[in-house]
């Protein structure tokens, strides 16, 4: 990720995928139903908690006394999920009448070891609502075979360590492996929904921590920019990405003292003209707004802003000109995201940071 990435979105109409929950279930029923028939279900069909009914095929079976394993390999459409390609596999154990339903971290699924998550420290990273798809999917199964919903369910995810490594998990404490995620079994390509999980969680974390001080990057090198100034630990550092608007969102109704927004020249001038999605498709940088924030310093510098060609170009014009653009800009973006707070009690300040990690303005 970088501060001025490109879009990736294709122009075609976009396939949607699988969330790495849905995939879990469909391999944990598949197993359940072959150790109370002795028969793997290929394809299986699973209900997601909107109603849908999508069928999967298996990748892989195997069965023993006691035990059956069946495994998905995770199709996440045309979004880029890290998780794309992966082969998740349940392995579902026979417990003794009246033990329930149990969840186990296999190898790639990792631990909570922090507080502030949906699932408590100790548990595996295996979210409330894929728990409960599973619990009803083996319960079907349990009431048309008439046996008991009595069993161990092991998930693990070929791989999943080394994946875990490109996602929030070691920020938010989920040692050894992924987090098995989803709230509607569906993988919606290129959607907000999963950023935003990630930066509420992060944030949880941070307030269970009893951190005082936060900062929203928009990439890395703001983030490593934010990281020196403040010497801020990982758990501090949340990756806000475009949504500055759902972090500060957030921040209002779950408040952390002191926050920090880091980011490009562009991206936080888009904040200071309002906007609170700083995607380039959503939202634009305004070279006459631009202009019109150094209009009083400067005229002629200002015009030529005016007629810049970037954001990049009108800095330049502005850092020749001996206009403190990137400071201006800085205290506009400071106004909009108080403004977004509400008098909720969270102190804000703003880093611009250059493309070579150069911080050009601090409120």
């Amino acid at each position: 990720m970088s501060d001025d990435a490109p879009s990736r979105r294709p122009d075609r109409p976009l396939r949607r995928g699988w969330t790495t929950g849905a995939c879990a279930t469909a391999a944990a029923k598949a197993a359940f139903q072959a150790l109370a028939t002795g028969v793997f279900p290929d394809p299986v069909t699973i209900r997601l908690p909107r109603g849908e009914t999508p069928a999967f095929a298996l990748c892989r079976t195997s069965a023993g006394e006691g035990w059956a394993s069946a495994s998905i390999v995770k199709d996440a459409g045309d979004d880029p999920d890290v998780t794309h390609g992966a082969e998740i596999a349940a392995t579902v154990r026979r417990l003794p009448p009246g033990a329930g339903i149990c969840f186990i971290a296999g190898a790639g699924v990792g631990m909570v070891t922090l507080p502030g998550l949906a699932i408590p420290p100790g548990e595996p990273a295996i979210n409330p609502v894929p728990r409960r798809m599973m619990r009803e999917a083996l319960g079907g199964v349990a009431e048309e075979h008439k046996v008991a919903a009595d069993a161990e369910i092991e998930i693990s995810v070929a791989g999943g360590e080394a994946l875990a490594r490109k996602t929030w998990n070691p920020r938010l404490g989920i040692v050894g492996g992924l987090s098995i995620l989803g709230t509607t079994g569906i993988v919606v390509p290129f959607s907000c929904a999963a950023w935003i999980h990630s930066i509420r969680s992060g944030i949880d974390v941070a307030r269970a921590a009893g951190l005082r001080h936060v900062a929203g990057s928009t990439g890395n090198t703001s983030e490593d920019a934010v990281r020196k100034r403040h010497a801020l630990p990982d758990i501090a550092l949340l990756d806000m990405g475009d949504f500055a608007g759902g972090l500060l969102k957030y921040l209002r109704e779950n408040p952390i003292p002191r926050l920090t927004l880091a980011g490009g020249f562009a991206k936080m001038t888009k904040l200071a003209q309002g906007a609170l999605d700083l995607h380039s498709s959503r939202a634009e940088v305004d070279l006459v707004f631009l202009a019109a924030l150094a209009a009083p310093r400067q005229g002629v510098a200002a015009e030529a802003i005016g007629r810049a060609n970037s954001a990049a170009e009108a800095l330049q014009i502005a850092e020749k000109g001996g206009i403190p653009l990137a400071q201006l800009v800085a205290r506009k973006a400071r106004a909009t995201a108080s403004a977004t707070l509400s008098g909720a009690p969270v102190a804000v300040d703003v880093l611009i940071v250059g493309r070579d990690g150069r911080i050009l303005a601090e409120t």
